[in-house]
This record gives C-alpha cells, sequence and structure tokens, in this order.
C-alpha cells in the first residue's frame, strides 16, 4: 500500500521595501522559506532575473535536491548491499532554456556522482547501483525533464 507524506512550508517575499512592484527594476527578488523547526534559508532570483547572486535562487534548489536525493537513494542501496562509501561529491549542473514570452524551463539536470568506496571488491557493485538509485529517486520521478548521471567510482587509499 502507497504512502503518503506531506510537506509544509512558507515562502516569505522580502523584497517590497516601501513601495512595493510599483516597477519591474522597484522590487528585491529577495525571500525567505521557513519551516518549522529548520534554519530558515534566504533566496532570491537568478542573478539573470534582477536577484541576488549571493543567495540560493529556485533553479539552484531544484538542482540541488536532484543531486540530494539520488545521493540518498545512493547511500541507501549501498547500505543494504554492503558497499562501504566512504566518500560522495557530485558538482551538479542543470540547464535552462527561456522563451521570448518570459517563461522557462528546465531542460536537463546531469549529475556527476564522485563516489570513494572502502575497498576494490566493491566497485563493479557501487558503479551498478547508480541506475538503481535514479531510478528511486523521488525528485527525478518527480520531474519532466531528463536527469541524468555519470558516475566515477574510486577506492580509498587507491
Amino acid at each position: 500500500m502507497a504512502k503518503e507524506h506531506h510537506y509544509a512550508l512558507t515562502v516569505e517575499w522580502t523584497g517590497a521595501h516601501d513601495h512595493g512592484t510599483t516597477g519591474y527594476r522597484d522590487y528585491d527578488r529577495d525571500h525567505v522559506i521557513r519551516i518549522t523547526g529548520k534554519p530558515d534559508l534566504v533566496g532570491s532570483a537568478d542573478p539573470s532575473f534582477r536577484g541576488d547572486a549571493t543567495k540560493h535562487n529556485p533553479e539552484e534548489m531544484l538542482v540541488a535536491a536532484l543531486s540530494a536525493c539520488h545521493m540518498l537513494s545512493y547511500l541507501h542501496l549501498c547500505a543494504v548491499h554492503g558497499v562501504v562509501v566512504v566518500r560522495y561529491h557530485d558538482p551538479a549542473t542543470g540547464e535552462m532554456t527561456t522563451s521570448p514570452d518570459g517563461s522557462g524551463r528546465l531542460t536537463e539536470v546531469m549529475l556527476h556522482p564522485q563516489v570513494t568506496v572502502a575497498d576494490g571488491t566493491m566497485m563493479t557493485k557501487a558503479q551498478e547501483l547508480h541506475a538503481e538509485a535514479h531510478r528511486l529517486c523521488f525528485i527525478a520521478n518527480s520531474v519532466n525533464f531528463p536527469v541524468r548521471h555519470v558516475a566515477a567510482c574510486h577506492v580509498q587509499n587507491a
């Protein structure tokens, strides 16, 4: 039987200043994401859309969610299959296309997991489990664009 999981958060726009959206250049895209019991996450728009480059933007957060979900699915599978992962690093990337009407969409996310395992006997299984992690990833199963991965596995102290 399928289980339902519910998530609740609040997004609050903090960029109104004293004049709100009186003009395209008159407001900041800054906002705060609040989740009860967790630190606030400060965000803005991508700098291309007048956002603050020092803050997280929604596109980056979606790429991060895909990367983190793959990692968590992968680490779970490794633990179940006796693959001891001692390091995991993913320099993930995302591509977005915008249209003349102002709309846009992410067109692809590429994950590049760099995994270090405890010993060489685990290498084959470690590599194979990325495909299963991709199949299980909740976030990758929820988006309508390709999420690809090119994984590399290494042996600790090799």
